[in-house]
């Protein structure tokens, strides 16, 4: 089977050959789970077919390691879990942790500085991820709203300087303010060297920051080439937002989901439904069952 990008993206892509993949990568949020933060009987039967077709699947997500774990044993993946946007990965099987890099206690400190601008501070939750424990200034409304969704309770410190004697997977910046969320977006892209810093967004609401080596694409690599043997045409990659651009980008099969930003379609091979109308389910049994 041959494929093309899709005519909704802004190139064409070199044909590519869907038979070879031996890899799949999934996003959780906006692309397995959407507002019911549940995966559907559609993407648990074409993850479980592609599985039993001797396809290796594994996640790939923003989440922290334990807020995705329900997902990983849910699909009855085998391989290593990415989790942080690729700044962690760890196998749930062993409970070794294979890769971890994290934001330096220097970088974290200055965006700390930069939230709690006069500004900002009053309308911005600020999350620091230690060892895989959430700690918070305090518990806001955005802050329970994550909880809520993410299952995970919050440690309440008061001065995030307190925790800062260890360095932090990932900061996050939230606000149901998504004008103000896109302005700090901007601020801290056009403010931090990449070489200190990625940042990136997962939904409107989120500003990220991680270790510059900690995307998606730098994880997907290592995972499917030092741990697997394979090749980036081997490799298939679902995503829906900015920080999913990388493995997208890495994949020989890159796909998009049907509400992803427009930057994100135009570097994927096709672009599928949204998450709602189970656009996961459909990409794979388009390219990996048919």
């Amino acid at each position: 089977m041959t494929i093309l990008r899709s005519q909704n993206s802004r190139s064409q892509a070199d044909l590519q050959d869907a038979g070879q993949i031996r890899l799949l990568a999934l996003d959780i949020d906006g692309t397995i789970a959407g507002k019911s933060n549940q995966l559907s009987q559609p993407i648990l039967e074409a993850v479980a077919a592609v599985q039993a077709k001797g396809i290796a699947v594994a996640i790939a997500t923003g989440r922290m390691y334990r807020a995705a774990l329900r997902f990983h044993h849910t699909l009855n993946l085998r391989l290593p879990l990415i989790a942080y946007q690729g700044a962690w990965i760890q196998d749930p099987i062993t409970n070794q942790r294979a890769w971890h890099t994290p934001v330096a206690a220097p970088h974290a400190l200055n965006l700390l500085d930069y939230f709690e601008q006069p500004d900002l501070r009053q309308r911005l939750s600020v999350h620091f991820y230690i060892d895989d424990d959430l700690y918070v200034r305090e518990l806001t409304p955005d802050t329970e709203a994550y909880v809520q969704r993410s299952g995970i309770t919050p440690i309440a410190v008061g001065d995030l300087r307190s925790v800062l004697d260890r360095a932090p997977t990932k900061v996050l910046a939230l606000s149901a303010d998504t004008g103000l969320m896109q302005t700090v977006l901007a601020d801290l892209q056009g403010m931090v060297n990449p070489a200190d810093l990625h940042i990136t967004t997962s939904v409107a609401t989120f500003v990220e920051a991680t270790h510059p080596h900690a995307t998606k694409g730098h994880a997907l690599k290592r995972l499917a080439e030092e741990e697997l043997g394979l090749r980036p045409e081997q490799v298939m990659a679902i995503g829906d937002n900015c920080n999913d651009l990388e493995m997208i980008q890495y994949a020989g099969l890159g796909i998009a989901m049907g509400d992803a930003p427009e930057i994100v379609k135009a570097t994927a091979n096709w672009i599928a439904p949204t998450v709602e109308a189970d656009g996961a389910a459909i990409a794979i049994q388009k390219f990996l069952l048919s």
